[in-house]
């Protein structure tokens, strides 16, 4: 919520759709208690997009239902290193964004300054293809027993990867505040920002850059 409230002090009156939260904690909490159009939604295997399962949305995030320009935010938390085609999603996210929207994001940046490591892929005929010698899981409340396969390795080189598969512009906010208990290895927020049109709906974004919030 840190990134949110500094970054986007309106938020309680955006449109916001948040990608697998944990229900009932955190960003999800105070979301749904005090932002009257954020929408939370978790990927269900199975189950079409839109549907509603046990009171939360279905959605995949690299073919979303929405339609275009539904929101003024979305928001993933450790999401974009589990996706099969992160550039699908991206297109998406981009697609349902309105002008001077974002995305708000974190994702484990691994590999720092080298280059994006890609760790497995779908076959065709929808059979995981391992590309590296020992796979690599995180755990995952909807699917304990499995977890979820790490499918990236991000390294700062996402922001480039970003651009040329959406055409949105990224920042890196580095976040080192310990009175806040933030400190850690992985202290990376993602913006993703989607400047607007001409005489379009404006939510006056900064412009992009990699800063230190400290």
């Amino acid at each position: 919520m840190f990134c949110i409230e500094r970054f986007f002090p309106q938020w309680r009156s955006l449109s916001i759709h948040e990608s697998s939260p944990v229900l009932g904690r955190g960003a999800n909490r105070r979301l749904t208690k005090e932002a009257p159009a954020y929408v939370a939604s978790h990927y269900y295997a199975g189950i079409a997009p839109g549907k509603i399962v046990n009171g939360i949305r279905c959605e995949n995030l690299e073919h979303l239902s929405f339609g275009d320009e539904s929101f003024d935010l979305h928001l993933t938390q450790d999401v974009f290193e589990h996706l099969f085609d992160p550039a699908a999603a991206l297109r998406e996210i981009a697609r349902t964004l309105r002008p001077s929207g974002a995305h708000v994001f974190t994702t484990p940046l691994v590999r720092k300054n080298e280059p994006t490591l890609f760790c497995a892929s779908l076959a065709p005929d929808g059979t995981v293809i391992h590309l590296m010698e020992s796979p690599e899981y995180h755990s995952n409340p909807l699917y304990p027993s499995e977890g979820s396969l790490v499918t990236v390795h991000w390294g700062y080189d996402i922001t480039n990867f970003i651009f040329e598969t959406s055409g949105l512009f990224t920042e890196i906010v580095l976040l080192d505040i310990l009175e806040y208990g933030i400190r850690a290895e992985y202290i990376e927020v993602l913006i993703t920002r989607k400047f607007p049109r001409k005489n379009s709906r404006e939510l006056t974004p900064s412009s992009p850059q990699q800063q230190q919030v400290a």
